[in-house]
């Protein structure tokens, strides 16, 4: 299953193009990518799904 996002700048859903896991300064697990239409950092809260 492909891990989605939320794109603030194109204001839809996007499916994160190489998505990676990594964690916040509070240790929480986040997935971070790219978005495959503008190319803004798309993060999702709750890692890799």
């Amino acid at each position: 299953m492909a891990t989605k996002g939320y794109c603030v700048k194109c204001k839809e859903k996007v499916t994160i193009k190489d998505p990676k896991e990594s964690k916040t300064k509070k240790g929480t697990k986040i997935a971070k990518g790219k978005c495959p239409s503008c190319g803004t950092t798309v993060c999702r809260m709750g890692g890799l799904q």
